[in-house]
Parts: C-alpha cells; sequence; structure tokens
C-alpha cells in the first residue's frame, strides 16, 4: 500500500494471516475463460473450422476484445447494491448463459452470435473489476504480492486449459455440447467467491454520504502528485507484453517451423508465463512494488536482446522466447501489484478505481504492438524486438530514477522528522 495512503476503511472479519490469496487464481477464472480461452484463444479457430475466412475472423477477435479495454465504463457497478463477491457470482453465471446460447447458434460469425459473445465478454469484466475490488482490501502486503501473482498464473492456466479443450473437442462434438463446456468453465470457479471474505457495497449508506466518501477517494487516489509517476507506470510501454502476440510471426524469419512455434508459444509459452508469475511471489517485500515492477521491466527488455542481436537460428528464438515469457509472466503480476499500490485502500469505491487503472494499463497493449510492427517494415526482422526492448529500457530507466530518489528522499525525511 502507498505509504501515508489509504482508503481502506471497511472493517474485515479476516485477519492478515486468513486473507487466502491463492483464491484469486480461482476467482479470475470466470473472467479468463471468456478473454484468454475463447476469444483471444480457440475463437479463431472454430471460426476457421466453420470455413470463416481468417480476415474475417480477425476482425472479430478485435471486436470482442473491446470490452477488456472499456469496462471501466460499466465495472464500477460492482461498488454497489450487493456485495463484491456477490457480483463475481452473478456476472460468472450471467456471462455462462449467454455463452451457452451463443453456442447454441448455428454459425459462430454471424451477427447475433458476435452480440451474444460480445454481452458475454462484458459480463465477464464484471469479474475483473469485482476481483481488483476484492485485492483492494487486502491488508498484507505480502499478501497483495502473492495475490497478484496468483491472480496471474491462475488467469493464464484457465485460458490455457479453455483453449486445449476447445480446440481438442471441436471435431468430436457439436458446438452446442462445447457450450455446456465454456459454461461450466465460467460457473464452477466463481464459487470459489463463497470463500472470500464479505465486503460491505457502497450502498449500505445513504446517498450522500456514499458520494461524498467515494469522492473522498477518488481525490486521494488519482488528484495528488504521487499518481502522476503511478499513472506513468502503467501507461509507458516497459512490461506491456506486447511481443507475446507478435513473436509467432517473428519465428519464420529465425527458421523456427510451426510445430515449434506451436509448442514454444503455446503450452510450454503458458507455463513459463505461469511460472514466472508465481516467481514474482519471492521478491523481498521490502522492494517497492514500483521499483520491482521497473526492474522485472528492464530485466524483460534485456531478454529481447537476445533476439535482436543473436543470430537468426532456432535456438536463439527458442532461448529469447523462453526467457521473454518467464520475465513477462513476473512483469504481469508486479503489474498487478502496482496497480493495488496506486489504488490503495478498497474503501467503497475499489473496483471502479480498480477498472480505472487497469484499463490505462491496457493502453500500451495497443501502441506497442502497431510501433513493433512499424519497426520490422522499416529495419526488418530483429528490429522488431529492438524497438520494443530499447523503448522499455528507456521508459523504465526513467521511472527508476524518480521512484528511487523519491523512495531516499522520503526515508531522509522521516528520519529527520
Amino acid at each position: 500500500m502507498q505509504p501515508g495512503v489509504s482508503t481502506e476503511v471497511e472493517v474485515q472479519s479476516s485477519p492478515a494471516l486468513h486473507e487466502r490469496p491463492w483464491l484469486f487464481s480461482l476467482l479470475i477464472a470466470p473472467a479468463a475463460v471468456i478473454s484468454i480461452g475463447l476469444v483471444s484463444g480457440a475463437l479463431s479457430y472454430l471460426l476457421r473450422g466453420q470455413g470463416v475466412n481468417p480476415a474475417r475472423g480477425a476482425s472479430i477477435v478485435a471486436l470482442l476484445t473491446l470490452p477488456h479495454t472499456i469496462y471501466f465504463l460499466w465495472g464500477p457497478i460492482t461498488d454497489f447494491f450487493v456485495r463484491r463477491r456477490s457480483w463475481l457470482m452473478m456476472a460468472s453465471a450471467a456471462a455462462a448463459a449467454t455463452l451457452l446460447i451463443a453456442f447454441y447458434q448455428s454459425r459462430l460469425a454471424s451477427s447475433w452470435t458476435v452480440a451474444l459473445i460480445f454481452l458475454g465478454a462484458c459480463f465477464g469484466e464484471l469479474v475483473v473489476a469485482a476481483c481488483g475490488g476484492m485485492m483492494g482490501t487486502l491488508r498484507s502486503e505480502t499478501n497483495r504480492r502473492r495475490a497478484g501473482s496468483f491472480y496471474q498464473s491462475g488467469s493464464l492456466a484457465f485460458g490455457a486449459i479453455t483453449v486445449f479443450v476447445l480446440v481438442s473437442l471441436s471435431g468430436p462434438l457439436q458446438l452446442g455440447s462445447m457450450g455446456w463446456i465454456v459454461a461450466v468453465l465460467i460457473a464452477l470457479p466463481s464459487l470459489a467467491a463463497l470463500a472470500a471474505p464479505a465486503q460491505s457495497p457502497a450502498s449500505e449508506h445513504t446517498a450522500r454520504q456514499t458520494a461524498a466518501h467515494i469522492w473522498q477517494e477518488f481525490k486521494t487516489t488519482f488528484l495528488r502528485w504521487e499518481a502522476i509517476p503511478y499513472t506513468l507506470l502503467v501507461t509507458f510501454p516497459m512490461c506491456s507484453g506486447a511481443m507475446i502476440g507478435l513473436l509467432p510471426a517473428l519465428a519464420a524469419d529465425y527458421g523456427v517451423t510451426g510445430q515449434q512455434v506451436a509448442w514454444i508459444n503455446g503450452l510450454a509459452g503458458v507455463i513459463l508465463t505461469a511460472a514466472g508469475s508465481l516467481s514474482a511471489s519471492l521478491i523481498p517485500i521490502r522492494i517497492r512494488a514500483p521499483i520491482a515492477y521497473l526492474l522485472v521491466g528492464l530485466v524483460n527488455a534485456a531478454t529481447l536482446a537476445v533476439l535482436a542481436l543473436g543470430p537468426p537460428r532456432p535456438m536463439v528464438y527458442f532461448a529469447g522466447t523462453a526467457l521473454f515469457l518467464f520475465t513477462i509472466g513476473a512483469c504481469y503480476a508486479m503489474f498487478t501489484g502496482v496497480v493495488l499500490d496506486f489504488l490503495g485502500g478498497s474503501g467503497k469505491s475499489g473496483s471502479a478505481r480498480y477498472s480505472i487503472i487497469n484499463s490505462l494499463g491496457n493502453l500500451p497493449v495497443a501502441y506497442m504492438a502497431y510501433l513493433d510492427g512499424r519497426s520490422y517494415a522499416h529495419w526488418g526482422p530483429r528490429a522488431m524486438p529492438a524497438a520494443d526492448a530499447i523503448l522499455s529500457a528507456a521508459a523504465a530507466t526513467l521511472l527508476l530514477v524518480h521512484f528511487v530518489f523519491n523512495r531516499r528522499r522520503q526515508s531522509k525525511l522521516a528520519v529527520a522528522g
């Protein structure tokens, strides 16, 4: 939590020792099944199996990823009316039902089916918002770090399981049967919310009291000088992970075959990224989340130098990709730590503020993918990882200087006081 800043006012029944941060590996699962497993994973394969042109399939997938960028528009509702864990279970049930109906349509590419999947993805983002609000209630900084690691590794694991199951069973099973599998994968993990500590909704007080309380929390989080470097942390290029989706396209330039890409960027890639996420929990808690995030970001940028400077051979691709995926997993886990540090305590508006911060964090993925692609077009294969590495390292170094010197300044002021 930020030094001297806390918006946490809720009384929690569970002490820090019983906050169960591992639960977040299950709580995020419904959203991961939809966004990573279905939309970003298996859907393009299923569409191609129905004879949909890859260009149209890509357009459909691009449209269905939109909710993950704009969910701050409706995510804040999870702060109101009922408890966040209730929102998580209700949103999961609604998403499961919506996608089940979508899979019972004859064509996945039809406008009606795409609209249903889009609606299901919107329900899924309520799970993300509710998770963010619940993580913000964790009192222990150690548990916050662990929650971030479990959150990211669980998301990747359930996404990978969904892709594997849907692709493997797309031949023998009808779409309707696969719809039931998707619904179960979404709804079942959400029941873990029953084990999460209960949290009071914002609407338990009068409307005027609630509005005043929420405004104070927003001011404490966003309207302060320290919010500027935190905003730069989540919007600067380091740790964007944009290269994850670009590495498979780069493989041919290093003489890597399609099967090898499927292995290193597929199953092995998920294992490496999830392992990296869990490894972030080993970073000493005395290292503040922003500093740890930036240090890991520098290491991640350095791994791209393997691809940028090494000869265009398969072993260089395997080594660079493996190192990149492992370190980007740690980056993702520490990013969640940074978001929670920026957020402070959840208070009554934790889901709203988490949604805004997390949505800002999706911007670097988009603009870095574009810049990396332009680098390839102008200067060739090695320029793609080189551009990502240089921009990431420069941004991380700049912010690292700020946070290190700011930490020292605060320490000196504390001693003088």
